[in-house]
């Protein structure tokens, strides 16, 4: 488990207090300038219960891989993972860590004026402060090595990686890492996925970006595959 949760010492930053929030498969790294273990618990059990209890109302929600209408009263995250979903031409549950990043991070932008909610690799970010996230690619000579520079003024920000190798989502490419970058979290979690599984080789990173790129909401992709690593977009690489 901690080779897989390696990734979690790529974004933090000594100024911030990070704990973590567990319930069930949701699994989140925190950080705010107080401790807001309480209050992110609350926050993960009332995101979840509304995901939950719509999917006993529409069970293709759960396991369908392409988009689908959500219903007229379906809740706002749910409708946020459609829209997404839709937008990206996957299923909704593709974009499920992203959705509850953001919905988690956004609240608890009440109590504190930072917030970094990380949550399997994707990553919901408001910071006053220009900050460093590093880029996990597995067992690519790249993983590590590179980081994306987050300037203050961009935040809040969603930043989500999917992995062809490495994870528990349901990817059909072998990329090592394909990072995007959106202000929409659920958005920018869809497209992740969904590039990850176009790219099947190196030779495939071109076609990855293009994808992203004609996505409207799509800021910035980062696709690493072994040693070759293409970007687009609104993304500063740095090395580490």
């Amino acid at each position: 488990m901690a080779q897989k949760r390696i990734y979690r010492e790529l974004h933090k930053g000594k100024d911030l207090i990070y704990f973590k929030v567990k319930v069930e498969q949701t699994d989140l790294d925190i950080a705010a300038r107080s401790m807001l273990r309480k209050e992110a618990l609350q926050l993960v059990k009332r995101y979840r219960n509304d995901i939950e209890e719509y999917i006993k109302r529409d069970k293709r929600f759960l396991t369908s891989l392409t988009p689908i209408p959500c219903l007229p009263d379906a809740p706002a995250i749910v409708r946020r993972m459609c829209m997404a979903a839709h937008m990206a031409g996957v299923g909704p549950m593709a974009a499920v860590a992203g959705a509850i990043s953001e919905f988690v991070g956004r609240e608890l932008l009440k109590f504190s004026a930072e917030i970094i909610v990380e949550n399997g690799g994707d990553i919901f970010i408001k910071s006053q402060r220009d900050r460093l996230v590093g880029i996990y690619a597995g067992d690519s000579p790249l993983s590590q090595k590179i980081g994306l520079k987050i300037s203050a003024e961009d935040t809040p920000l969603g930043i989500c990686t999917s992995a062809g190798k490495i994870g528990h989502s349901l990817s059909l490419g072998k990329a090592d890492a394909v990072v995007i970058v959106s202000k929409d979290t659920p958005l920018a979690d869809a497209v992740a996925t969904a590039v990850g599984n176009i790219v099947r080789t190196a030779g495939d990173i071109q076609k990855g970006i293009s994808f992203a790129r004609r996505i409207e909401g799509v800021l910035g992709a980062v696709i690493i595959v072994e040693d070759k690593c293409g970007a687009w977009g609104h993304v500063e690489l740095v090395r580490l």
